[in-house]
């Protein structure tokens, strides 16, 4: 039986750990907090995507039109709760509708069930939204990924993983034919190692002797939430247009699948990589962004953007503003709070955004260095092509 250690307890370490296991390994999967799904897995918005942002063949779109329907196919196969409500995607100034013409092209090809709709019927849709124009895009859903990753988590022991949490990894070694991690309770030895660590995929890669393509500069994203007396502003999931010229969709709303209505994310330079307010700042890791050359090619053009996104953080007006261009009805005192995540911003050192997974092998070892999103969406489609990679055996995502 091949052993196999993943590093990570993020719906991509344990939707892989799972695959692996159907192909019966015998897996252990280290997590170093007490608990799965704990940082951009446990924090994102929950949306199952459907795939009209994403260049047409890359990993990302193929990844996610696939990984849709496997979601929602697991989520029903388990008794997870999932609604798949669609979502509409808004123009809402003349200069948007080249984009989102381009979005529904894109969306086409990649296989998505999107298609335009008038001013009028985005209002039936969705009677508060302000729109020019919009494309529904059907096979929109919305999840609990924490609840995904509790239930892979099951299956995994099912079939006979041993799952630790509470392990934050010490060092990495080759021993011979094994893979030797040291890590907080004890030492686990295997023929291949799997780095699924998300926000610490590099420094992991780098603790295992390699030197990865790209460093990870991490981004808090802040969430609000409509108050619930305002939940009847929001019937779905509604979109901006995105700007092609920027790394981010832009805030949004999303009704979760627990029935409240999250706004957001901004996006704001974190101070550190697990920083979910502006009080945590790890000093070491501030530097190490802050000098990053790849990071000092990618930032100058977006010095407004950031400037616009900082404020914007410590305003609730500002925030409410940027709700009101979607949604013109929404005023500060209708949203709250509701915490943020961190997004795990990978940078190739001449500047340029990683847009798509990066998966990279050495050896006994495989490195997931840039899983953004829809990774969660991707999830079990990541995994499987993971697994596949490790136990040898063809996948359809190979030649991309």
């Amino acid at each position: 039986m091949t052993n196999i250690t993943v590093i990570g307890g993020g719906i991509v370490g344990l939707a892989t750990a799972y695959s692996l296991s159907l192909r019966g390994a015998h897996v252990t999967v280290l997590e170093k907090e007490d608990h799965w799904a704990g940082h951009q897995t446990g924090h994102n918005s929950g949306v199952i995507h459907a795939g009209p942002y994403y260049k047409p063949g890359s990993l990302k779109a193929r990844m996610c039109t696939a990984g849709n329907q496997s979601m929602v196919r697991f989520a029903g196969e388990h008794g997870i709760p999932y609604d798949v409500c669609g979502k509409l995607i808004v123009a809402t100034r003349p200069k948007e509708l080249p984009a989102l013409d381009n979005l529904l092209d894109r969306g086409l090809k990649n296989g998505t069930s999107v298609r335009v709709v008038s001013a009028e019927e985005a209002r039936e849709i969705e009677p508060h939204v302000d729109a020019l124009k919009a494309l529904k895009v059907s096979s929109t859903g919305i999840i609990d990924y924490a609840a995904v990753c509790g239930t892979l988590a099951s299956l995994i022991a099912d079939h006979g993983g041993e799952l630790m949490t509470g392990t934050k990894v010490r060092a990495i070694r080759d021993e011979g034919s094994k893979v030797v991690v040291e890590h907080d309770l004890g030492v686990s030895r295997s023929d291949m190692l799997v780095n699924c660590a998300g926000l610490q995929s590099d420094k992991v890669a780098r603790l295992a002797g390699f030197e990865p393509a790209v460093q990870i500069v991490p981004f808090r994203g802040e969430y609000y939430e409509l108050v619930a007396d305002k939940h009847y502003l929001v019937n779905h999931l509604i979109y901006p247009v995105p700007d092609p010229e920027l790394p981010f969709l832009g805030v949004h709303f999303t009704r979760m699948i627990d029935g409240s209505r999250h706004a957001g994310p901004n996006a704001v330079f974190a101070f550190a990589r697990e920083a979910y307010g502006w009080r945590t700042v790890n000093v070491k890791e501030t530097i190490e962004a802050l000098t990053y050359p790849g990071l000092l090619k990618f930032a100058p053009p977006f010095i407004g953007t950031g400037a616009h996104e900082l404020a914007r953080s410590l305003s609730k007006r500002l925030f409410a503003a940027s709700l009101a261009k979607l949604i013109p009805a929404v005023r500060p005192k209708d949203i709250v709070r509701a915490g943020a995540g961190i997004r795990a911003q990978a940078i190739t050192r001449d500047g340029k955004i990683a847009d798509d997974f990066i998966i990279q092998r050495s050896g006994r070892q495989v490195h997931v260095l840039n899983a953004p999103s829809p990774a969660a969406t991707a999830s079990l489609e990541v995994g499987g092509h993971i697994a596949a990679e490790v136990m040898g055996e063809p996948s359809p995502y190979a030649t991309a």
